[in-house]
């Protein structure tokens, strides 16, 4: 056993964030902890490491125990640079290593009396580095830093780095490290999907132990083997990973809920006996020990439900036209910097698209430009946008949260107006507070409550899910795939990528390619095509030295022939649909001269602008 707590409690200003806390971590468990906004994860976390003293009860730990902290947002503070950083994780190896150096020279130079002692000196030294494999920590700096992101950032210094590129360094050490105790606290922030499945196929394969706190269902689910949930200042462990655990925590209630009825039941018949019997000399004794048993008996508490999530509902007062968005062809800047070249973009009505990349790659940057018509971009008519920024910028922090609710759609009468921020998750005390007083949680359920009230046909969401806790994305997971007009995200969550989208939308080496189908078919695509990559990769590399290799003008004109061919193709099959539907609306407004006419002349347009597509096509594919 790595650690323990027994019957633990502890406050602030009397007031029990946990209370009779009690459970154990063994050596090599895999374990996640989970809780709502506000629950009390970290204090308990903190209680753990001993930078908290319990108000009762014990915490026990393992003498000497090895651990490993990751804190939200713990960056990792340096002069040095990023290798620098992690070199000093083996600066014991470096010793051993010096020493063995220092020996095996007095060695090649030593007289017979001093060789047995070192020739034992050097064997004593081997043994210690082979036990550390103290030859091969380049190799293990370079793998962890690689799988993090940072393999082009060796040389560069810690302190110039952004708050979560520093919290991925201070990663990489913990990993490097090797704890026998690994304590993460929300540690998919910062991380892009890439990295993330990266991050977990190395934590399986560590020995040591891990206490998880994580928002990431599809992290938890690979990882945990048993989860301990915080709820009411309450711990209660449960045996399997995430998705285990929904399945016994429903049961538990039941079960309890039926304990309760039974006792409930037990007690009613007891007393019923009692009211009857205990005046009647015959039934007199009978019913004393009935009475007996009832205050004999522990009443139990009747089972709280678990707390209610909140609710979302996205509605719209009218649809758009069936292209939303077309951008037959954009160039996509971050200040002076190329993210994309010759890119093209198409969303359907109804469609749901996940945008998905690397870190840096300009998700968020395209969402912002396919947000706005321009000479690139055009919009259908009667489209709607509703925008969720993912740093909540639009809510001003002075702002008391009623207002910056309310004050945005002020025909609502007051109580409806809370009622909206209570099914959000808002309760009454928090309406009143200044919005830079909400944690980021709460903040994030207030963005979405005013994403609500703009009433769009078609919803852009940069990182929707980020500091939201895990009812809460279920709850807005439904509520988009309850949604009926059209939906362009992006998201580092990988189930509720996998849960709402229907199409994915990739860059990555400055190209944007789309794929049809839901995640999980697209990560079925990237395995199968990852090992077609690395054969072209040797063809490419043959036809090199052969001499018969296409120049790099060559390629980029094939490949812009390629994208146009795809984007015709793409705009053909939308304005077939267009054509069905005009066809359609011909007859259902037959008797409407006038509507008939306006159909016809854009019935007209759309047959135009098929043939000169076609045209185009096949002197493409001519």
């Amino acid at each position: 056993m790595l650690l323990s707590l027994e019957n633990v409690t502890f406050g602030y200003l009397g007031v029990p964030t946990v209370e009779n806390v009690s459970f154990s971590v063994n050596e090599g468990e895999r374990v996640g902890l989970l809780g709502g906004n506000g629950e009390g994860k970290t204090t308990l976390l903190r209680l753990i490491l001993g930078e908290l003293v319990p108000d009762g009860g014990k915490v026990f730990v393992k003498s000497g125990l090895r651990v490993g902290y990751l804190a939200q947002n713990g960056g990792l503070d340096s002069d040095a640079t990023v290798y620098e950083e992690m070199k000093r994780v083996f600066a014991e190896d470096e010793r051993l290593l010096a020493r063995l150096k220092e020996a095996q020279e007095r060695l090649a130079v030593a007289n017979e009396a001093e060789y047995p002692a070192l020739s034992a000196q050097i064997e004593s030294l081997n043994r210690r580095i082979a036990a550390r494999d103290s030859y091969h920590t380049d190799v293990r700096i370079r793998t962890v830093l690689g799988g993090m992101g940072f393999e082009e950032m060796y040389d560069r210094p810690v302190s110039t780095m952004s708050g979560g590129e520093k919290t991925r360094l201070r990663l990489c050490r913990l990993l490097l490290e090797d704890p026998e105790l690994l304590i993460l606290d929300e540690p998919t922030n910062h991380l892009d999907v890439k990295t993330l499945f990266w991050l977990e196929d190395y934590l399986l394969s560590l020995k040591g132990a891990l206490l998880a706190v994580s928002h990431d269902r599809y992290f938890l689910d690979r990882l945990t083997s048993r989860t301990l949930e915080l709820e009411r200042r309450k711990v209660t462990s449960y045996k399997g990973n995430y998705s285990k655990y929904l399945v016994l925590k429903e049961e538990h209630y039941k079960q309890q809920l039926r304990a309760y009825e039974r006792q409930q039941e037990e007690i009613a018949k007891l007393q019923t006996y009692v009211d009857k019997n205990l005046v009647r000399a015959t039934t007199a004794k009978s019913a004393l020990s009935r009475v007996n048993k009832l205050e004999r008996m522990e009443i139990a508490e009747k089972p709280l439900p678990p707390p209610a999530p909140p609710r979302f509902r996205f509605e719209y007062d009218e649809k758009p036209y069936e292209t939303v968005i077309f951008a037959p062809r954009f160039d996509l800047f971050a200040e002076e910097k190329l993210l994309l070249e010759n890119a093209s973009f198409t969303l359907m009505r109804g469609e749901k698209c996940a945008l998905v990349g690397e870190n840096g790659t300009g998700k968020s940057t395209l969402l912002k430009f396919l947000r706005r018509e321009s000479g690139a971009v055009q919009h259908a008519k009667f489209t709607r946008i509703a925008y969720y920024d993912q740093e909540n910028a639009d809510l001003d922090p002075e702002e008391r949260v009623l207002d910056a609710f309310w004050g945005r759609y002020s025909r609502l009468p007051q109580t409806e107006a809370r009622k909206l921020l209570a099914q959000a998750g808002l309760g009454a005390e928090d309406t009143e507070k200044k919005v830079k007083e909400l944690s980021g949680g709460l903040r994030a359920k207030l963005s979405l409550a005013v994403l609500e009230g703009r009433r769009g046909n078609v919803l852009f969401l940069d990182e929707p899910t980020n500091h939201l806790d895990l009812p809460a994305r279920e709850s807005l997971e439904a509520a988009l795939k309850a949604f009926d007009g059209t939906l362009l995200f992006v998201s580092h969550d990988r189930r509720f990528i996998e849960a709402v989208a229907g199409k994915i939308a990739l860059i990555r080496d400055g190209k944007l390619t789309v794929f049809e189908g839901n995640y999980a078919s697209f990560l079925e695509q990237q395995r199968t095509a990852a090992p077609r990559e690395e054969k072209r990769e040797e063809k490419r590399e043959e036809k090199e030295k052969n001499g018969s290799y296409r120049s790099r003008e060559e390629r980029a004109k094939e490949a812009k022939l390629k994208a146009r061919t795809k984007e015709i193709e793409a705009r053909l099959e939308a304005l077939e649909k267009e054509e069905a539907e005009c066809n359609e609306e011909l007859v259902r407004y037959a008797a409407d001269y006038k509507k008939v006419r306006e159909i016809s002349e854009r019935l007209d347009a759309v047959r135009a602008a098929s043939e000169a597509l076609y045209a185009e096509y096949e002197k493409l594919i001519g």
